[in-house]
Order: C-alpha cells, then sequence, then structure tokens
C-alpha cells in the first residue's frame, strides 16, 4: 500500500478498497472491511477505540505509515486473521488476550447468556456453569461475570489453548471462581452438577475444512473440526451431559450451520433455538428433563 498516504482517514479508505479487490474474508473481528480496518488502525497507532471520528484527518508519520503498512500487508497479502495481528479480542465489551494457540473469541453467546436465567427455576441463582471446550476462555468469564455467585469449570482439550484460557481467568482476576480442567469434554472432569453446561464447540464437518478462507484455516484445526457430520463433539456432550445436570439444568449450545441437523439428530431432546439480532439462529438449549429420557 501507498506509503504515500497522510491521513488516517486516507489509509481506511485504502484498506477498505483493498479488501474488496483482494476478497479478504471477514467475520474474525468484524463482519465489514470499515470496522475491521479501522480497527487494526487504531490499535496499530495505539489509539483509543472509541476514537472520535476527527481521528481520521489525523496525519501519520514516517514511521507510522511504516507500521500500518507491514499490518495491513500482512492482513491483505499473507491473510493473517486480525486478533493475531492485535494479540487480542474483545467480546461482550471486554477484552482477552489471543494468539495462533487458539480460535479467535466471536460467538452468540454474548446475546445469549443474559437470556439463560429466564430458563431456569425464578429466584435460583446459579451455583455452578461450565463451559466445554473453552478454547481462550472467553465464554467462562462470561459466565463467570453474568452469575457473580456461580463457580464455572473451563474445560479444554488442547494444552496450547487451556494456557491462554489461565491468562485470561488472571486477566480478569478470576482464578478463584473459574477453574480450568484440561480434557476431552467430561473425561477427565471429577462429577459435578451443574446449572448450566455451555458450549461453543468443533462443529465444522470435516470435509468443509479445506473449503474455509485461508484465515480461518490458520486457525486450530481442532478448535474447528467436528467430524464427519459435524456432530462429533456435540454427541459426547450431550450423551455425558445426561449426569451432570441438576434436574433444573440445561444445556445450551452454538452450532454454527447445524441446525438442521441437530433438528434431525435429537428431534427427541426437543431444542429450542434463540432468536439472534441478525437472523442467524444457530444457539440451541436443551432441558435436563428431555436428557434423562434420551437414549442416543
Amino acid at each position: 500500500m501507498a506509503a504515500s498516504l497522510r491521513t488516517l482517514g486516507h489509509w481506511l479508505a485504502r484498506a477498505e478498497r483493498e479488501y474488496a479487490r483482494r476478497g479478504v474474508a471477514l467475520g474474525q473481528v468484524a463482519d465489514n472491511a470499515h470496522d475491521e480496518a479501522l480497527y487494526l488502525l487504531l490499535r496499530t497507532l495505539d489509539l483509543p477505540l472509541d476514537s472520535k471520528p476527527s481521528v481520521l484527518k489525523r496525519a501519520l508519520t514516517p514511521e507510522e505509515k511504516a507500521r500500518v503498512a507491514e499490518v495491513f500487508r500482512r492482513r491483505i497479502e499473507e491473510r493473517v486473521p486480525p486478533g493475531y495481528l492485535t494479540g487480542e479480542a474483545w467480546l461482550g465489551g471486554l477484552r482477552f488476550k489471543v494468539d495462533e494457540r487458539v480460535i479467535i473469541p466471536r460467538s452468540y453467546f454474548v446475546e445469549i447468556i443474559p437470556q439463560l436465567r429466564d430458563w431456569l427455576p425464578r429466584g435460583r441463582p446459579v451455583r455452578r456453569a461450565v463451559d466445554v471446550c473453552t478454547g481462550s476462555g472467553c465464554l467462562a468469564v462470561l459466565l463467570a461475570k453474568e452469575f457473580p455467585r456461580a463457580q464455572v469449570d473451563a474445560i479444554e482439550l488442547s494444552p496450547e489453548a487451556a494456557a491462554v484460557a489461565e491468562e485470561n481467568i488472571r486477566l480478569h482476576r478470576l482464578g478463584r471462581r473459574v477453574k480450568r480442567w484440561r480434557s476431552d469434554v467430561f473425561d477427565a472432569v471429577p462429577p459435578a452438577k451443574y446449572d448450566i453446561i455451555l458450549s461453543n464447540p468443533p462443529y465444522v464437518p470435516t470435509r468443509e475444512l479445506r473449503g474455509l478462507p485461508e484465515e480461518f484455516k490458520r486457525e486450530p484445526a481442532l478448535a474447528l473440526d467436528g467430524g464427519r457430520d459435524g456432530l462429533d463433539v456435540i454427541r459426547k456432550l450431550l450423551r455425558q451431559a445426561r449426569t451432570r445436570l441438576q434436574p433444573h439444568g440445561i444445556v445450551v449450545l452454538e452450532v454454527g450451520g447445524l441446525r438442521a441437523a441437530m433438528d434431525r439428530v435429537f428431534a427427541a431432546l426437543e431444542p429450542h433455538w434463540f432468536h439472534t439480532a441478525d437472523g442467524e439462529d444457530c444457539v440451541c438449549l436443551f432441558h435436563a428433563a428431555h436428557l434423562r429420557r434420551w437414549r442416543g
């Protein structure tokens, strides 16, 4: 990108054009080129993310131009995901550390977690919750923030991702309430009864991984690969959840494009689908009572 571009606004406009021309894949930090490119500019220049529009008139020094040019070169030419360039991601207004060891946090649970009280007995506090396949630990942290009286378990199979989750638990000063477990679903977790079991598990069918945009291929395959039909981890989680829930408990899963498959395979569990702001509606809920009767 031309080093002669003078202001932050000039760089933003050029980045948007290059994103479109080069077919840069979005969705890991923002769903549009303007917001992602502006985010990268502000973070690269150490400017506040809530900067006023007048920041676009800010002239860049030669050193700043060189830094910005290198960030956009890596983003557009090398297809490095934006969160890996900045070492962070934001979810629910909270900052999380991220790197190549974890999938970049993005989840409809930001909308759903505040609604979960409505699906539990009125007036009964959430005492224990768990985030299965926690990755960076972001959803475990959001659960702990939403339910301040709850103990939260954060389960992760990958030792590399688990180390990042531990960093984020410490970052948000939740070490006393959020406990990390390295486990394949509940295999290595001591028996416990949960009010809420939550998971954004791997759900991409294996055959579809090769067709993902390059940016998404850079994320850990373990966090994406859901097996032949995308349901491998989900099946295991639901089977194990039968003995892990309080009688009033719920399981809540984010499953991407698997809604039709979920409705077919788990029809006996009567999944409830939440409506999300963008209409994707890819988060479903299961009740303990239905799981106990299930013979899947």
